[in-house]
């Protein structure tokens, strides 16, 4: 009965004069040039969600907030994907995913200003959040609209690679306006005959993260519309959540999709707590202030680019499976933080790690991607993997929230993390080997690459 409603047929990319079917039949096809627009928008809103996040970190210092919050921002910015989740791939499938964009960019601009004009950082940032949550079913649907699916890993690589990019950017412009030097020159700036009420550090960065915001809404604005079929957005509330389960349940039971989004759901809660753990080791371990720390988380995400880079041009969607070992070996490899106390050590390490999360984690993603548009569309499809991948990060940053309020050593907490990771994608593993001796389903995945 609910088939027909999760289901979104393969429609001619109107844009490309091509079907996906007639995709796989061709020797190559080039990535058009509203990739490039959708990349440009991503980079500058995920450059605003970097560098806010460090200036929100900032800001709760400034009010001599408890130590434990920092993690809280975490929890307050994703509580709105797991909330809505039933609603917000429903929206972005009911209009031409470039308007689902514009809009959630300016309810990140909201949350921006009210943390300007003295909101509480948490409740800032969750409102930042619900934009975000709008956002991201946007952004990733519409790649497999626009894309044939044989160019998913490629499309994911260089958009990871990207945002990773736009990581590394946004936190050390974060870590350096809130450098003391460089705040106290900005704010001794002053125009001339106009007083700007910016009297903080954390105001200071604020302004630089809106402008960041507003170059986002202004790349949406140029973003092709696809021309995929967009259904009416359904009022019911309950309509909305009984489908969103039927969508769930869907996913989850198809052999390949439980596989990636099991691996993609335990990746994302992993990688927003490492986030939090990187500026505590690094504080504890090599002496660094929140500035130089969120530098590190920078490091990290350089080998995340790098990784998604070498994703993109050697695994195809048939050899996506053939990375989850990875992910064991990314966990046990984080156990070497315990014994890193020198800088010279601390950059290749982290560059490793992030190397191998970035390798494992874009296979998977577009695995993912396509198994989801394949069963029920592509912004329903995106909705259901940011439900469960941020109950993970939810969950994963309260355990860790708990662990720092219970003054837990930063170095026990290292080793139950990376015992936790290896120890869930060995299971992950196994279940995907079970599955693959009743039926292999890989053997129907496209085999062929595209760079």
């Amino acid at each position: 009965m609910h088939n027909s409603r999760c289901f979104t047929s393969l429609a001619p990319l109107a844009k490309h004069g091509i079907t996906l079917d007639q995709s796989y039949n061709e020797t190559k096809v080039n990535v058009p040039f509203g990739f490039y627009i959708i990349m440009a928008a991503q980079f500058f809103s995920a450059l605003a969600d970097n560098a806010l996040l460090i200036t929100a970190i900032a800001a709760l210092r400034e009010m001599h907030a408890p130590s434990e919050y920092e993690p809280l921002l975490k929890t307050f910015f994703t509580v709105s994907y797991v909330v809505l989740a039933a609603f917000v791939g429903a929206f972005a499938d009911s209009m031409p995913k470039w308007r689902v964009m514009f809009i959630s960019n300016a309810i990140k601009i909201v949350g921006c200003s009210m943390m300007f004009w003295g909101a509480h950082p948490l409740a800032a940032y969750a409102v930042v959040g619900l934009g975000a949550a709008a956002y991201s079913p946007a952004k990733y649907g519409i790649l497999t609209e626009y894309l044939p699916h044989r160019q998913l890993v490629v499309a994911n690589g260089w958009i990871e690679g990207l945002t990773v990019g736009a990581i590394i950017l946004g936190v050390v412009i974060g870590g350096t306006l809130i450098q003391p030097g460089v705040s106290q020159s900005l704010l001794a700036f002053d125009f001339p005959l106009i007083s700007t009420g910016i009297d903080t550090t954390s105001e200071m960065a604020l302004c630089f993260v809106a402008v960041f915001y507003l170059l986002a809404s202004l790349f949406n604005l140029y973003v092709p519309d696809t021309g995929v079929d967009h259904k009416q957005l359904k009022k019911n509330p309950f309509y909305l959540i009984h489908e969103f389960n039927h969508c769930l349940s869907l996913l989850w039971r198809d052999k390949l999709g439980q596989i990636s989004l099991a691996v993609t759901t335990l990746f994302w809660g992993a990688g927003a707590t490492l986030q939090f753990i990187v500026i505590k080791w690094s504080e504890v371990a090599l002496g660094l202030d929140l500035s130089k720390s969120s530098m590190l988380q920078g490091v990290v995400a350089i080998g995340v680019a790098a990784g998604a880079i070498l994703a993109a041009k050697f695994i195809t969607l048939r050899k996506s499976v053939q990375v989850i070992p990875l992910g064991i070996a990314m966990g046990l490899i984080v156990l070497i933080m315990n014994f890193v106390h020198d800088m010279w050590l601390a950059v290749p390490l982290l560059i490793i790690i992030g190397g191998l999360s970035g390798f494992f984690v874009v296979p998977m993603n577009a695995l993912l991607q396509h198994r989801g548009h394949i069963l029920m569309g592509a912004g329903h499809s995106i909705a259901v993997q940011n439900f469960n991948e941020n109950i993970s990060i939810l969950i994963m940053t309260g355990l860790y929230y708990l662990m720092i309020k219970m003054d837990i050593s930063i170095y026990w907490v290292v080793t139950l993390f990376g015992i936790f990771v290896s120890t869930l994608m060995y299971i992950i593993r196994q279940r995907h080997i079970a599955n693959q001796k009743v039926h292999d389903d890989v053997q129907h995945l496209d085999d062929s690459a595209s760079h």
